[in-house]
């Protein structure tokens, strides 16, 4: 019984983080006049991957170390889904909400803030929430 109300309270700890992940990337998107250009152009691939890795811990009580491996599989793929160019899918790219799920634009770099934000979402996960319990 006790292992139920756990895992609850980590599913409700797991959606907080990825609402005020989505906050802040849309604020830094919102505010970017404030904001280095370096910043901007990677602070939100970053945050996507941390998104991801929480929306994945929302859906998979599963140890960390799959859970950052479905999150990167995931970002990846869809940043090599903009390599895609069918009229559909540019045209569900063409509006903000399409924008913001599946990118613009193909960039090598991406993938490495993709992979800087999961690492940095499992190394809180492990820390913080796991306790580094279900890191192995």
């Amino acid at each position: 019984m006790r292992y139920n109300i756990i895992i609850r309270n980590k599913r409700l700890l797991y959606i907080t983080i990825t609402a005020i992940t989505i906050g802040m990337g849309l604020f830094i998107r919102i505010k970017k006049d404030r904001f280095p250009e370096i910043f901007n152009q990677y602070a939100g691939d970053a945050l996507y991957a941390v998104m991801m890795y929480f929306l994945i811990s929302i859906i998979a009580n599963k140890r960390p170390v799959f859970k950052a491996v479905i999150a990167l599989t995931v970002c990846y793929a869809i940043e090599l889904s903009q390599l895609y160019k069918a009229v559909w899918i540019e045209a569900i790219r063409q509006t903000m909400p399409g924008r913001l799920v599946l990118g613009s634009g193909f960039l090598y770099s991406d993938l490495l803030a993709y992979a800087i934000g999961t690492a940095f979402a499992f190394f809180i996960d492990c820390l913080l929430i796991d306790k580094g319990q279900g890191a192995r």
